[in-house]
């Protein structure tokens, strides 16, 4: 291999950062008590609005915004259906997903393997030339700094402010949320319609910078439920849902060196290797209290295990 570790880094920090983006946003959103299961459609759509929005516009910023749009009508549509109307956040939700990738394939389908803009690699002065980190970290599109940027920010906000305090008890105990006197209901909307238009600029992410383009198979196909995935493996935490993120970026950019290396091997099977991988750690962590694991494995994954929102998911009425 002649691909410095710098750079194997850069590509992992890069091709986690949509997973970041939209792992954050639905961390926050079932923090309030919300499940978005919708998000494999909207980042598939999203994907497609960004790029045939660059594409007429000549421009990623408005490829972006229309991206992050898209998103958040998709769940505007769950708010209104589950959160007013009281529908089942699972069964429409999963509605929506199939809708949207449908809906994005139709009509993204002029849009096909044709060339349009993509986002530009920034390279921070001085920094970038750093041996190792300075490739690593300092040469990379405004996306996905702005991916890192959001980590701390997140975690910030959900364990050290006032508005964090409230989302959380939204998403643990609505009925004392509502008897302080805050109205449930619209923060899991506003938190529903942020988490949404995170999904949707990670759509934009996958076809302006990882694998600018449009057209089928896409490349984010299945990230949705990754994601999803991810915040479990998290325990609802945004650093950690983060640090699963990069993980399964690692597993994925580990695929593609093995199979440089191991020609044999059949790419397919190298391509859903770290799905597989991300279902076992899920498994695992939730049977960490088994007698037959040693005990030091036991004791780690206990640390990972985690209790979801107690109101995640369940209906809610403040009438």
């Amino acid at each position: 291999m002649d691909m410095s570790w710098g750079l194997f880094l850069g590509m992992i920090i890069a091709s986690a950062a949509p997973l970041v983006v939209a792992g954050i946003g639905e961390t926050l959103t079932e923090r309030a008590g919300v499940i978005n299961l919708s998000l494999d459609g909207t980042i598939l759509l999203g994907a497609m609005v960004g790029f045939a929005t660059s594409y007429a516009t000549n421009s990623t910023f408005a490829g972006v915004l229309a991206a992050g749009a898209s998103g958040t009508l998709v769940a505007a549509i769950l708010g209104l259906l589950c959160l007013k109307w009281s529908a089942p956040q699972v069964a429409v939700g999963f509605v929506l997903t199939l809708l949207c990738r449908d809906l994005a394939y139709f009509l993204g389908n002029p849009f096909a393997r044709i060339r349009g803009p993509q986002l530009t690699t920034i390279s921070v002065p001085f920094l970038s030339d750093i041996d190792f980190l300075g490739t690593a970290l300092f040469n990379h599109n405004i996306l996905t700094y702005l991916s890192i940027v959001l980590i701390p920010l997140a975690w910030m906000h959900l364990y050290l402010t006032r508005s964090g305090l409230i989302l959380r008890a939204a998403g643990e105990n609505p009925e004392a949320c509502r008897a302080r006197g805050y109205m449930v209901m619209r923060i899991r909307f506003v938190y529903l319609i942020l988490g949404g238009f995170l999904a949707g600029v990670a759509g934009a992410m996958f076809s302006l910078g990882i694998k600018p383009g449009w057209g089928r198979p896409q490349g984010a196909e299945g990230m949705g439920w990754i994601v999803l995935a991810l915040v479990i493996f998290g325990g609802w935490n945004p650093v950690r849902v983060s640090a699963g993120a990069y993980v399964f970026a690692s597993l994925q950019a580990m695929s593609n060196i093995v199979q440089n290396i191991w020609i044999g091997i059949p790419a397919q099977l190298l391509q859903v290797a770290p799905f597989p991988l991300m279902i076992l750690t899920l498994v695992l962590i939730n049977t960490s209290e088994k007698s037959y694991q040693p005990q030091s494995l036991t004791r780690f994954l206990a640390l990972l295990k985690a209790r979801p929102p107690a109101a995640l998911g369940k209906d809610f009425s403040e009438s």
